[in-house]
């Protein structure tokens, strides 16, 4: 499968392979008592060079369509949403040696994977936190609170599996014995 990067406009692309954390694609969820959205963090290994850099052009390209909304020129301070997961999450494993990026909608994402050369919607069952695949995202000004860019979630795409990063227990391990026909290993 092909996971070059794909530029959809100035301020829109689709990533190179990412992994996806903290996914809330098929239910949304209030944070720190705002509207319930759908949200998912992308984390970008710092080797996918190609992704991270079309990340940070459609930022600047964001930067320049909304410096309306930032009161006629760029802030010195503007947040962004491309984080490095060395610096801000250091004691989480999984974000090591990755870029990270938060990305939200108030509208339902579509979630799938390609079967027989075609995209098929999937459920729960199949997409999860620690799963691979690629994004579907574009990036806008605000200035609500605080000034900055924003990460908007469009679509996702599951293209193979990983460790689940639910941070829960697995019962066939705790406990040595098959889970409804599968295997304990």
């Amino acid at each position: 499968m092909d996971y070059k990067v794909k530029k959809l406009s100035e301020t829109a692309m689709v990533t190179g392979k990412i992994r996806f954390s903290f996914a809330n694609v098929f239910e949304p969820k209030s944070v720190n008592g705002g509207d319930p959205k759908y949200s998912v963090s992308l984390l970008i290994s710092k080797d996918e060079t190609e992704t991270i850099e079309a990340i940070k052009n459609c930022i600047e390209e964001a930067k320049k369509a909304g410096v309306s909304k930032f009161g006629g020129k760029i802030p010195a301070n503007l947040k962004i949403p491309l984080r490095d997961g060395d610096e801000e999450k250091p004691d989480d494993e999984n974000y090591q040696n990755c870029y990270f990026v938060n990305a939200a909608s108030s509208k339902a994402p579509g979630v799938f994977k390609v079967s027989g050369g075609k995209l098929v919607k999937i459920g729960e069952e199949e997409f999860y936190s620690g799963c691979y695949g690629r994004a579907s995202i574009n990036f806008y000004a605000f200035n609500v609170n605080s000034k900055g860019i924003a990460c908007g979630l469009n679509d996702v795409l599951k293209v193979e599996d990983g460790d689940k990063l639910s941070g829960g227990s697995n019962a066939a391990e705790a406990f040595g014995m098959e889970v409804d026909g599968e295997e304990f290993m």
